[in-house]
């Protein structure tokens, strides 16, 4: 699966760019940098069964792992961003426009 994002959806002016309206606390970043790291090793990994011209196979099971890892960490932190983010703007009264992002990146993260 490959999420592929047009010229103007990288131009698209979010709710706000500059960090979430619910800080995360410093155990969701660190469980985010950890499942991070991991992938960047799957991903070395990867790289080295390429330059050991590994198996066909072997190598796109590893790719659908490091896909799926990606897909988890995403949809972690979309679930995150709905259940704080996007309650918090609604209780502020900005719920329609943080509804609105939200609805266009999921679009995006489910091509």
């Amino acid at each position: 699966m490959t999420n592929k994002i047009n010229e103007e959806e990288l131009n698209t002016k979010l709710v706000t760019d500059e960090e979430p309206v619910v800080p995360r606390s410093h155990s969701e970043k660190e469980q985010m940098l950890n499942r991070l790291k991991r992938i960047e090793g799957q991903v070395r990994g990867l790289q080295k069964m390429i330059e050991d011209d590994r198996y066909c196979v072997d190598v796109l099971v590893q790719i659908s792992a490091v896909n799926a890892a990606l897909d988890k960490v995403g949809y972690s932190m979309m679930e995150r961003h709905a259940k704080m983010c996007v309650t918090e703007s609604v209780k502020q009264g900005n719920g329609e426009e943080y509804m609105d992002e939200l609805m266009k990146v999921i679009r995006q993260f489910t091509k």
